[in-house]
């Protein structure tokens, strides 16, 4: 059996009045995903547990299969992993933002989270000059991908309250700083980070070309490293995962399970979805499972953008869940899942700890008697199958039981 997983990052969302109180998944053109749903089983799923945070880390966990209540340490030492930064037990790994904040009758508002989705190659020029001045013996900054990177303190304090700068998207920054134990610490590197990049060259050019400038980090996601038990040990299935986001590679890895690069995978609405696909059927020829993870979505509902997040959600459906339906068909034997990690509402701009859609196919006798024709969190809601504890989806996946 050959099993795939295609999940869209922040698909699932609320109704708005501009799209005549449809949800954006109800307003694309889906057929790949209306196919599955007739064809397989419709369901809802919680994938973030009562009193956790509804993040992309919490989610993820959950679906590959691990209980968050058990295993989630923190968002940034997933992202270390997958960047193969060492850690020590007592390392305190955090998630650094480059943002663009700006002035605004006196306050600091934080205007972009991603700092106009700076490329990589600026990214890398800020980091190391951030790491330069302000690294030394405890405190270390290591690139990531675009606006994501990491800053590992050794010997640090984990037991902080942090806000993500998604969450925060227009506001004054001032009553989201960190608090607790260690946070004054971490708003002292915040504050010089801005006379370091005030002047930067990378942002001097930004500006030049009408981009917005990195003008400071924003740290938050702490948590100290990660272990859980292998995918094969737990579901006997060799695996890999494939996503432009350093976040799922490093789960993927720390579940023992390979990362696949794929060309043109940027994490946003320009992403090579196709590739995805044709990467992950390739995959399938040695492997029993792949993951494929696509940010698109998610980042369109944290900008606001309905035509965007449109967009991205029928590019999915295309090129991604379309490709891999007409590819699939190679192996005698094979289970499609497709779902949201969480919802991601357009009118807020960040995540949500709303059940969200999910899809089989084939179908799985377990689903139970079902008329469902469309792939949207109306006809979930109408299913009567809810699975309650997110990471038991993936046994229904894979053994197509619900203990």
């Amino acid at each position: 059996m050959k099993y795939i997983i295609l999940l869209g990052d922040g698909m699932a969302d609320y109704p708005l009045e501009k799209l005549n109180n449809s949800t954006p998944l109800m307003a694309a053109r889906t057929p790949n995903l209306d196919f599955l749903v007739k064809n397989g089983v419709l369901g809802r799923v919680q994938t973030i547990p009562e009193g956790f945070p509804p993040g992309s880390d919490v989610a993820n966990l959950s679906v590959m299969g691990y209980n968050p209540r058990t295993f989630y340490t923190g968002r940034a030492p997933l992202e270390a992993t997958s960047l193969k930064i060492p850690l020590a037990s007592t390392d305190v790994a955090f998630r650094c933002n480059l943002v663009t904040l700006k002035n605004k009758d006196n306050e600091s508002i934080m205007a972009d989270f991603s700092a106009g989705h700076i490329s990589t190659e600026d990214a890398r020029e800020i980091i190391k000059t951030i790491n330069k001045s302000l690294g030394d013996e405890r405190i270390a900054f290591y690139p990531g991908v675009s606006y994501r990177h990491v800053m590992v303190w050794k010997n640090g304090n984990s037991e902080l309250q942090t806000t993500p700068p998604h969450d925060i998207s227009e506001k004054n920054i001032k009553p989201h700083l960190p608090k607790g134990d260690g946070a004054k610490k971490i708003i002292t590197l915040m504050e010089k980070s801005k006379k370091i990049l005030a002047h930067h060259p990378i942002n001097e050019h930004r500006k030049k070309e009408g981009e917005n400038p990195a003008t400071s980090i924003w740290l938050w996601g702490q948590g100290k490293p990660l272990a859980i038990p292998s995918f094969s040990e737990k579901y006997s299935c060799s695996g890999a995962v494939i996503s432009a986001v350093d976040l799922i590679k490093g789960i993927g890895l720390s579940a023992g399970l390979e990362s696949i690069d794929v060309p043109g995978a940027t994490g946003f609405l320009d992403t090579n979805y196709r590739g995805k696909a044709e990467y992950a059927l390739d995959a399938l020829k040695t492997k029993d499972f792949v993951f494929v993870h696509v940010e698109a979505p998610d980042e369109a509902a944290h900008n606001g953008s309905i035509k965007d997040k449109i967009k991205a959600i029928e590019d999915f459906d295309d090129k991604v869940v379309g490709t891999v339906l007409k590819g699939i068909k190679q192996f005698p034997s094979f289970r499609i899942m497709v779902l949201p990690d969480h919802a991601t509402p357009i009118r807020l701009k960040t995540h949500t700890s709303d059940p969200v859609p999910f899809v089989i196919y084939p179908r799985i006798d377990e689903g139970g008697d079902q008329k469902a024709q469309t792939f949207d969190e109306e006809s979930a809601r109408d299913s009567k199958l809810f699975i309650s504890d997110g990471d038991k989806l993936m046994d229904f996946f894979i053994f197509g039981k619900i203990d």
